[in-house]
């Protein structure tokens, strides 16, 4: 699970060195080895206790066999101390082993060598930049300047019966958003992937393989009183869709596209963010997941952005693309890109897509293999937004903007808005 076990028992230096790049210390690492080194003696007792136990059977056997009912009973009382010693051993396995690997699923992924060093975003580094930077004439809107003045979004009646942070979409601006969905996933089956509606709901076993609950389960909604949780991107139920199983290699890579409604409990980042669809509750995500050898999951994680830079550009945005430096990474990825759109009302550079390679690291905790002549091996799984709706339509909107507050619709989108060129304000 997680790290492989035989990392820290041959190469424990390798995740030292990767730690000292995060500014991570070391206890947890130097906690799995001691109680890995436990749980190996626990199982070499157990080991001896059930050869003497089989000697030991042996000799009832043969007292029985010469009548000898003295001696036959004498070792069957040893016999049971002996099976009582085992069964002990066996339990304080079973402790070690639980308490060794909940330390390991704290222990982040080993980044690729190429990550760059940084304390914290402002660390990462561009690796590329597309698109134009729009030039207006007038003073550009906010997106919620935009979405007040052409009453777009009602955010008020739904705080009033849901909460802040969760919104009403309507008229052009919620076609235009189901209009990016399609396109996004036809753009995508295009490129080889099978489209897949995922479950909202995912079980904590399966949550755990996909990401570290220690940091993301404050963002999570859970469900009451079924222990189940809503899905925070269908990254998660997807990658988790081959938990448990050993896949023919013949399937790989399994390449999938899936849209679902997401939902976060974001917290902080108050001001514009409030008022807004930037940072919500509930939005709806396409997101690319490949399941790939080994091997292959590099150039897999190439592919994934390229289908993001092909995606964005067909949208005709402006953009840069930029790659997440070491304190600026999670736990679960080993390489990482951003998308980070312009937003010229709001004068800054705005996440819009992450684009990850997790190698093995949430197949191990999944359990999720391949089979290979030499016997089952991780797989690697990757993942990347293509469009989370709410964030494209405010990079659309901003960049789009014409001075009567109306917002050009993008020209491939054109033919999925039924022809119209232009969002027109909404009535009421």
């Amino acid at each position: 699970m997680m790290l492989g076990m035989e990392l820290f028992r041959n190469n424990p230096e390798l995740i030292r060195a990767d730690h000292d790049k995060r500014g991570v210390p070391h206890d947890k690492i130097d906690q799995v080895i001691q109680i890995d080194e436990k749980w190996k003696g626990a199982l070499k007792q157990m080991e001896e206790a059930r050869r003497e136990r089989n000697v030991a059977a042996r000799g009832i056997a043969e007292a029985k066999k010469g009548g000898d009912k003295t001696t036959a009973d004498k070792i069957m009382a040893e016999v049971k101390d002996i099976g009582d010693r085992i069964s002990q051993l066996d339990e304080k396995a079973k402790s070690l082993l639980s308490e060794r690997d909940a330390i390991r699923m704290r222990i982040p992924n080993l980044l690729h060598e190429s990550v760059p060093i940084g304390e914290d975003e402002q660390g990462n580094t561009q690796h590329s930049i597309h698109g134009n930077k729009p030039q207006f004439d007038f003073n550009p809107r906010t997106h919620n300047e935009l979405i007040e003045m052409n009453k777009w979004v009602d955010l008020e009646r739904a705080a009033k019966i849901s909460g802040s942070r969760f919104y009403f979409l309507k008229g052009d601006l919620a076609r235009l958003e189901l209009a990016l969905q399609n396109y996004a996933v036809d753009f995508l089956i295009e490129k080889g992937f099978t489209f897949v509606q995922p479950p909202v709901m995912m079980n904590r076993e399966a949550y755990e393989g996909v990401t570290d609950l220690g940091d993301f389960e404050t963002v999570m909604y859970g469900i009451t009183p079924d222990p189940l949780y809503m899905i925070a991107t269908s990254e998660h139920p997807l990658t988790a869709m081959y938990m448990d199983e050993v896949i023919e290699p013949s399937l790989l890579p399994i390449k999938m596209v899936g849209v679902s409604p997401c939902f976060r409990r974001e917290v902080g980042a108050h001001g514009l963010s409030d008022r807004g669809i930037w940072r919500v509750h509930q939005f709806t995500k396409i997101e690319q997941i490949v399941i790939s050898h080994p091997d292959k999951s590099w150039d897999y994680h190439e592919d994934l952005l390229q289908n993001c830079i092909d995606l964005w550009n067909a949208l005709g945005l402006h953009y840069e693309v930029v790659n997440i430096c070491t304190g600026d990474m999670g736990t679960v990825a080993a390489r990482k890109y951003d998308l980070e759109a312009w937003l010229p009302g709001a004068k800054s550079y705005k996440e819009i897509v992450s684009c990850s390679n997790c190698t093995d690291y949430q197949a191990n905790r999944l359990r999720m293999r391949y089979r290979t002549s030499e016997g089952n091996t991780a797989v690697h799984t990757l993942n990347s937004t293509a469009i989370a709706t709410s964030r494209a339509l405010v990079a659309i909107m901003e960049q789009n903007q014409i001075e009567d507050g109306r917002v050009k619709v993008p020209e491939c989108l054109i033919p999925l808005m039924g022809g119209k060129t232009h969002l027109e304000p909404c009535k009421w």
